[in-house]
């Protein structure tokens, strides 16, 4: 095995990355990693290298903002360029999620006839407007091993005609929550991030487009806020706060700077309930026993939503005060593994493509 090139652009693929980069390492699998620039603010990027000691890229392409096709258009571009010079092509490319990131690398190692490894393979939001439900789609099906969270996704490649090479292996996320959670809080206290006392606010994320560039919605959203009783803290996203700002804001939300992938452990730790748009939040508060509020649609978790743990409100003031102020109708269970996934996929990774 020459070596794995694994392409990563967001922070939750900075998170996924270091558990698993660290169980390749552990079987002496030789991993390159190269950094789109997708996320390109210290907040959103590097300090997440920092705190999970991810190994250095060996190429960022500070790609930053653009529309989708320009910023994947660009990725494709570099990342073709760069692979062709490098004296010997990779064993296999490894992508995750769901982002731009993902799908130009994905679309490259394709086109160069190098196996593609998709870890969070056959999620589905049935959201076509969603450009990441684009991009999971099409990942999945030029990939050639996919890593599935849950049974869930394996039934749903399954569906779509993908059977070989797709194992379920839980999720990584997991695995790093339980790696880094206990070492967040040795290394941070909540008096550190903010004066809001335990059990005492309720943590949001709002970042998606659908909600923020749409001016009804987050108004909508800024009403449900209003009539909550719970103080709201929203660490708020780069591409948002001048946004954000202009509101005339409720007098309950608290706004700050956006956190490292260590405060957010510990924010989820002693907050009361979560409120976001996110994807891996809902799985995180799940995994910290915290009910969430999902201010979506749908969602790709749908294992979150028995018991009430999650509930989906839309950007719906109305939706969301009810959230808010219901609990979780059943006793908690584990979801997505058992905190193996990344030993897991090194294992097979290392069978795979021996065999």
């Amino acid at each position: 095995m020459s070596y794995i090139l694994t392409i990563v652009g967001a922070r939750p693929q900075f998170v996924k990355a270091a558990v698993v980069s660290e169980a390749l390492s552990d079987l002496n699998i030789p991993e390159k990693i190269i950094h789109t620039g997708q996320h390109y603010d210290h907040e959103m990027s590097t300090i997440f290298w920092e705190e999970l000691n991810i190994p250095v890229p060996a190429l960022n392409l500070g790609i930053g903002s653009g529309s989708h096709g320009e910023q994947t258009g660009i990725m494709l571009q570099k990342l073709e360029s760069y692979i062709l010079q490098e004296p010997e092509l990779p064993t296999a490319l490894m992508v995750y999620g769901d982002t731009n990131s993902t799908l130009a690398g994905a679309l490259v190692a394709s086109k160069l006839h190098i196996p593609v490894i998709h870890v969070e393979a056959g999620l589905r939001s049935f959201n076509k407007a969603m450009p990441e439900e684009i991009n999971r789609i099409m990942t999945d099906h030029i990939s050639d091993i996919l890593f599935c969270s849950s049974d869930q996704g394996v039934k749903q490649l399954k569906r779509e005609g993908i059977s070989k090479g797709v194992f379920n292996v839980g999720d990584v996320m997991y695995d790093a929550l339980l790696t880094f959670s206990e070492i967040a809080k040795q290394k941070v206290s909540l008096s550190d991030i903010t004066s809001l006392k335990k059990d005492q606010f309720i943590l949001t994320t709002i970042h998606r487009p659908s909600n923020t560039d749409n001016e009804d919605h987050l108004k909508n959203i800024m009403e449900a806020f209003s009539k909550i009783e719970q103080q709201i803290l929203w660490p708020v996203h780069p591409r948002n706060k001048n946004k954000i700002e202009q509101l005339d804001l409720p007098a309950n939300l608290v706004l700050s700077e956006p956190v490292s992938y260590f405060e957010m452990m510990v924010l989820l730790n002693n907050c009361q309930k979560v409120i976001t748009d996110s994807g891996g939040l809902q799985k995180e508060a799940y995994w910290m026993k915290k009910q969430c509020i999902t201010v979506r649609n749908e969602t790709e978790w749908i294992e979150t939503l028995d018991g009430k743990w999650n509930t989906l409100t839309g950007p719906y003031a109305e939706r969301i005060v009810r959230a808010v102020n219901s609990n979780p109708e059943t006793n908690w269970v584990p979801l997505y593994g058992q905190g193996f996934s990344s030993s897991d996929i090194a294992n097979i990774i290392k069978k795979q493509l021996k065999s």
